[in-house]
C-alpha cells in the first residue's frame, strides 16, 4: 500500500461534515467504519463511543486544512505534528502477498498501528498519511473548496498546483456562477452606460422659448 493513499484518510474523514450547509454524515458507528473502507480489523473494533471521539479529530484535521489554506503553513504543521504526538504509528516493509514477474515480493512502506480504539488508529494513520503527503508535496498542496459553500477538503496532485476546488462538480459550478455573474455585471454596466447617453442628450436638448 503507498504511503499517498493514507492521506485519503484524513480527507474522507473531513468532508462527512458540511459546516456551511448544517450536514453531518458521521452519526452512527455504520458510518465510522465506512470510513475505513476496505474490511479491517479497527473498523470492527468501532463502538458508539468511536463516534464522538472521530468528530474530535475530524475539527483537528479540518484545522490543519484550513491553515495551509490560508498560507499559514507553521500553524498547519504545528497542529498536524501535535496529531501525530498523540496518535503514533510504526513505519514497516510489507509485501504481502503481491508478488512482481519475476516472483519476489512487492516491498513498500506499511503503516503499523496499535491503537487503544478505532479512532486512535485511524487518526494514527490519517495524520501519518497527510504528514507524508504535506513533506513530499508542500503545505499549499492541502486546500479547501472554493466553491461556496461547498469547502470539503481536498490534495491538489496537480502539476502546476492550480487545483481549487475538490471535484469537478463543483469546478463547473462555480465556472457557472462566475459566468453568471460577469454577464449581470456586463448587462448593469450597458444599461448604466445607456441611462449615461440619455441624460447626456437631453442636457444637450435646446429648450423651447
Amino acid at each position: 500500500m503507498e504511503l499517498a493513499y493514507y492521506s485519503d484518510y484524513a480527507v474522507r474523514l473531513v468532508n462527512t461534515e458540511e459546516p456551511a450547509r448544517n450536514k453531518d454524515s458521521l452519526t452512527s458507528v455504520e458510518a465510522v467504519r465506512d470510513l475505513f473502507g476496505e474490511v479491517s480489523q479497527m473498523a470492527r473494533r468501532a463502538t458508539d463511543a468511536d463516534v464522538t471521539r472521530f468528530r474530535s479529530v475530524r475539527a483537528r484535521l479540518r484545522a490543519v486544512f484550513t491553515a495551509a489554506d490560508s498560507g499559514d503553513q507553521t500553524q498547519a504543521v504545528d497542529l498536524l505534528n501535535s496529531l501525530l504526538l498523540e496518535f503514533p504509528v510504526s513505519p514497516q516493509i510489507s509485501g504481502h502477498d503481491f508478488l512482481d514477474d519475476e516472483g519476489r515480493p512487492r516491498w513498500h512502506m506499511h503503516l503499523t498501528d496499535h491503537p487503544s480504539n478505532a479512532t486512535a488508529g485511524y487518526a494514527a494513520i490519517a495524520a501519518m498519511g497527510l504528514a507524508f503527503h504535506l513533506t513530499e508535496f508542500g503545505a499549499d498542496r492541502l486546500g479547501l473548496c472554493q466553491a461556496a459553500p461547498c469547502r470539503n477538503a481536498y490534495l491538489d496532485t496537480s502539476t502546476n498546483r492550480s487545483r481549487r476546488y475538490c471535484s469537478d462538480r463543483c469546478a463547473t459550478r462555480a465556472n457557472v456562477a462566475a459566468y453568471r455573474a460577469r454577464k449581470r455585471l456586463e448587462t448593469e454596466r450597458s444599461a448604466s452606460t445607456g441611462r449615461t447617453a440619455d441624460t447626456s442628450q437631453e442636457s444637450t436638448t435646446p429648450t423651447d422659448r
